[in-house]
Parts: C-alpha cells; sequence; structure tokens
C-alpha cells in the first residue's frame, strides 16, 4: 500500500524574514551557547502573533472576538480541498462559483503568491479575497479558509471586508502557506498554532497528508 504523501507548508521562521507592513520584525537571539561554554543552546523568539505562516483568531478584527486559543482544534485538523488558481490577481465570487465546493469545510488557496512568499521584500499586489467571495465562502458552510501570502486581504483595503465577513461568521484564517508545490485536490489538514492566551493570532505549523 503506497504511503501519502505530507506536504509541510509552513514558512520557516527566522530572523529578518518578510513580514506585512507594521507588523513586529523577527528576531532569533541567542541566548546561550555550547560553543561559548553554556550548559546548552538557548534562543529568545522576538515575533509578532501573525508571523509566517499562522492563524487569524476572531480577536484580530473583533474587539469582543475569541483568541486563538479558543478555536477548536476540530476546525483546524480534517479533510480540507486545495484549489490552484495560478495567474488571477485575486479570488471574486465569480471565479469561486466555478469551483466545486460541495461539502467543502476547509478550503485552500494556491496562487501565484506562493512564488512571492521567497523574495525577501512585501508585495502589494498579490491575489486577495474579495469581500463578497469571503460572505460566498461563508454562505456555502466553509469553516476554514486558507491562502498563500501574508494577507487574506487587498492590501490596505478600507473596512478590511474579507476578514470582518469571515471572522464575524467564525471561520477560521490562516495566512502566509506555502502551496507551490503541492497538487490541487483532497487532503488531510492539520493546523495547530500556537496555544496563546486571548491572543489576535498565532504563528502555526500546518502540513497536509494525502487522502489515499
Amino acid at each position: 500500500m503506497k504511503t501519502p504523501r505530507l506536504f509541510d507548508v509552513t514558512l520557516t521562521i527566522h530572523s529578518g524574514m518578510v513580514v506585512y507592513p507594521g507588523n513586529a520584525p523577527v528576531r532569533i537571539e541567542e541566548v546561550k551557547s555550547i560553543d561559548k561554554g553554556g550548559s546548552s543552546n538557548v534562543s529568545l523568539l522576538h515575533i509578532g502573533s501573525h508571523t509566517s505562516t499562522h492563524v487569524d483568531a476572531p480577536r484580530h478584527y473583533l474587539a469582543d472576538g475569541v483568541g486563538v486559543d479558543a478555536i477548536s482544534p476540530g476546525i483546524m485538523v480534517g479533510k480540507a480541498r486545495l484549489f490552484q488558481l495560478g495567474g488571477v490577481s485575486n479570488i471574486d465570487e465569480e471565479l469561486l462559483m466555478k469551483l466545486d465546493l460541495q461539502g467543502v469545510e476547509r478550503a485552500l488557496f494556491g496562487t501565484d503568491n506562493s512564488r512571492l512568499l521567497q523574495h525577501n521584500h512585501v508585495h502589494t499586489d498579490y491575489a486577495y479575497l474579495t469581500g463578497p467571495a469571503a460572505g460566498y465562502l461563508v454562505d456555502r458552510g466553509v469553516k476554514l479558509v486558507g491562502v498563500d501570502y501574508l494577507s487574506i486581504e487587498e492590501f490596505k483595503k478600507p473596512g478590511r471586508p474579507a476578514h470582518h465577513t469571515l471572522l464575524e461568521a467564525g471561520v477560521v484564517i490562516v495566512e502566509g502557506l506555502y502551496l507551490a508545490d503541492v497538487p490541487a485536490g483532497d487532503y488531510e489538514l492539520l493546523c495547530l498554532p500556537l496555544k496563546l492566551k486571548d491572543a489576535d493570532g498565532a504563528p502555526a505549523r500546518v502540513v497536509l497528508r494525502e487522502i489515499g
């Protein structure tokens, strides 16, 4: 029997990595070093809650929203469908209507953004999810949406409609997925963010496992 492949779609966290404008810069500092006479190697991490591949909690945009520690793991672990949408500038309602979302609770969208994540600067012309498209996903019963750039939203979009529409409906947002080398199809999603109390978001290790 063929062993299902695992795809680690998580960005590696490292000092100086690209972050969304206004977010905390990433620094990993040495605290103890065996090479310098220490008993062990220990590092200090300076990272924001929306660093690298991460989960947005409702608290990110809703003053009374729950934190990432209150999101059920049952939403973030389970069958997901990956759609590869190369060449699109945005994911709008018209595009979504052409996709097979029947029974899909976790929708992941791969675009040309994944290649942009390899660059050491922020792109502002990345493919994004429109507000009406977010509403369409909510109406279809989608519980988790994952995208392959640092934000699901159009850059500096007034009112942040995609975020608000999804988070107000309790839909989990996963941003910063690296999906360039993963074929479209159905997978088991394993998305486990750090359990930070009342946090507006948290970095996550995200893996897709083939469904044989």
